[in-house]
């Protein structure tokens, strides 16, 4: 009786399989699956092996972050967050509408666009210059919009409520400031990782942001 030939990984072609992947559509290695995991495989957010790696993976160690990225120099206050909590819970609910209505977006072009708009207000505080990078793809524009659209909500928000917008440019800096450092610490920094993505969905049910029009958008940031 002739034996059957062991079934080898659909990506390496070499060691044997052990587990079905929902991105290859096939059976692959454990070596492979943690390898290729959201650098070259666009992984589903339920799949199991990529959820049970997100429990065990630890934050990313500052030495492997770009310090200039992080906009450093830009100090950041208990004061000023506990002022600003509604600005930053309208700019992040704006990341998520925007991840929404992008189910192709990923962490990197969130954390793309949030530093092309903070380098901007960076520029427009310090200088009062108002220059614009240009965005490579349309994901990163619709994140900038969103962003964009937010910023402007807010401050009709206080003006309808005060009479004036009392909102600065250099707040919004800090804010998105804030937004990246919260970006780069919630990615895994892998090239198609999504777990920013779904942090943010997880702020932000389905249930309860989707469908909201701009009117009920901005209710939440409706200032105490």
């Amino acid at each position: 009786m002739m034996q059957e030939p062991a079934l080898t990984c659909a990506i390496c072609e070499i060691r044997k399989d052990k587990r079905f992947c929902p991105a290859v559509h096939g059976r692959i290695c454990p070596q492979c699956c943690g390898e290729q995991r959201e650098v070259t495989l666009d992984c589903p957010s339920d799949c199991p092996y990529l959820l049970q790696a997100r429990e065990h993976e630890k934050p990313r160690a500052a030495d492997q972050l770009d310090p200039a990225g992080l906009f450093l120099e830009i100090e950041i206050s208990d004061q000023f967050m506990y002022e600003k909590e509604h600005l930053l819970m309208g700019l992040t609910y704006a990341l998520a509408k925007a991840a929404r209505a992008d189910r192709l977006m990923n962490d990197q072009d969130l954390i793309r666009a949030l530093t092309v708009l903070t380098t901007s207000y960076e520029r427009l505080v310090n200088s009062g210059l108002h220059y614009e990078q240009p965005l490579t793809n349309q994901s990163q524009r619709r994140v900038a919009a969103e962003v964009e659209t937010m910023v402007k909500e807010y401050r009709a928000a206080e003006q309808e409520h005060v009479g004036y917008s009392m909102l600065k440019d250099s707040d919004v800096l800090k804010a998105l400031v804030f937004l990246v450092r919260l970006a780069h610490g919630r990615s895994s920094g892998r090239p198609k990782s999504r777990a920013l993505v779904e942090f943010l969905f997880a702020q932000f049910p389905e249930k309860e942001s989707a469908l909201l029009t701009p009117q009920e958008a901005g209710s939440r940031i409706i200032l105490p």
